[in-house]
């Protein structure tokens, strides 16, 4: 339960951790300079990791914010990684690329303001998400880059001498990217995750196929929960990625609480995200999270499509009628290419694009089973030098 703004809670008191305070002890805040802004900064070297913060004892997280003087380049942000670690464990909870933990896939200057994380003006990178610890919270900054960055940063937190209760639970985050989809399958948002927990959602990022730009739509994609053993079907299923970001009949660039589109750029790169906060997805065993690689066009898009030897499986057909005939399942199989049809009949069809997401949730344990995050060649891809770059290529993703 949240304390009351004009409540303080028993045994609890408030520390900040910057370069400024590196270890947050009590009355050791500005001290450097003479008190005139003496370490606001520092740098981390190439090649190197850094321990920004180690808090030892009970307490909370609630806010995390940083910046840095390579803001404006989304290749270096995509070089460096936020780990988080809990209570001692030897795996991080939390492994992802800097920017995309920060909703930021795309790198760009853009102000941002949901439930979860704020940038104002497009200059920073700040969190506000609730991390309970027990003994122990160690955040650390690698830089995977040849160059040193530098970073300015405040950690936020409360410690407390009364023990959490039993049923917190810790914050994870990971990150994946298929830099080619694979036909019929699903793209995982969030594999396979042992234990018990709550699934809190996700921002995904994605850069079309450029030879089905201005063909087709992406996102007749479903999201799908596979909870508690669920094997080859889900218990929680969309209706198209549109609809489960709240909106529907296509995708424009909008912010809101729990859902948003930060991009869309005429169907060349998107990038959004659902937060499962006033609609909870728990999991007593385990949880996986995926969203369905299904795109839609006209019969005569799609013939173009497949002419430039594009990878594609056509799944159903909407005729103007209001039925679907599903490629698949009718006896005899329907050949789409029929004249029968129109060439103005919808069709949805498996495609294949360049995916990646970040995915948050809790878990009661410290660790997780995922893999480890994978490697810069793959986070850095066809990553731009300048923020905000248009077009399929030189994209941050």
């Amino acid at each position: 339960m949240t304390t009351p703004l004009f409540q303080k809670p028993h045994n609890t008191v408030t520390r900040w951790i910057s370069f400024e305070n590196p270890t947050g002890e009590k009355g050791h805040a500005a001290m450097e300079g003479g008190g005139g802004k003496g370490h606001a900064c520092d740098d981390v070297q190439a090649n190197s990791s850094r321990t920004i913060a180690t808090i030892t004892g009970c307490g909370t997280i609630h806010r995390m914010w940083f910046t840095t003087g390579i803001r404006e380049n989304p290749m270096l942000l995509r070089g460096i990684r936020l780990e988080i670690y809990w209570d001692g464990a030897e795996t991080p909870a939390v492994s992802v690329p800097f920017p995309d933990f920060f909703c930021s896939v795309f790198g760009e200057k853009k102000p941002l303001e949901n439930a979860l994380f704020v940038d104002p003006e497009g200059s920073s990178f700040c969190a506000h998400i609730p991390m309970p610890f027990r003994t122990e919270a160690r955040i650390i900054i690698i830089n995977d880059n040849e160059q040193k960055i530098s970073l300015f940063y405040d950690i936020n937190y409360t410690l407390t001498t009364t023990p959490h209760e039993k049923d917190i639970m810790y914050f994870h985050s990971y990150w994946h990217r298929q830099l080619t989809t694979t036909l019929g399958a699903d793209f995982e948002i969030l594999p396979l995750v042992h234990g018990e927990g709550r699934f809190l959602g996700s921002n995904v990022g994605a850069i079309i196929n450029p030879d089905c730009v201005g063909l087709s739509w992406f996102g007749e994609g479903e999201f799908k929960a596979y909870l508690d053993g669920d094997d080859k079907h889900p218990t929680l299923a969309g209706t198209g990625l549109e609809d489960y970001l709240s909106t529907a009949w296509g995708l424009g660039e909008y912010i809101t609480h729990y859902n948003g589109c930060l991009k869309n750029d005429a169907g060349k790169q998107a990038s959004f995200y659902r937060f499962h906060i006033p609609d909870p997805i728990y999991f007593d065993t385990n949880c996986r999270i995926t969203l369905q690689q299904l795109g839609g066009a006209s019969k005569q898009c799609l013939q173009q499509i497949e002419d430039k030897g594009v990878p594609i499986m056509p799944t159903a057909l909407h005729p103007q009628t209001g039925s679907v005939f599903l490629l698949d399942e009718e006896k005899p199989p329907i050949n789409w290419h029929d004249d029968l049809y129109p060439e103005n009949t919808f069709m949805t069809f498996y495609r294949e694009d360049d995916y990646c997401a970040t995915a948050y949730f809790y878990l009661k344990s410290p660790e997780n089973n995922l893999p480890a995050i994978q490697d810069i060649t793959i986070r850095q891809a066809k990553v731009s030098t300048t923020s905000g770059k248009a077009g399929n290529e030189g994209l941050i993703h």
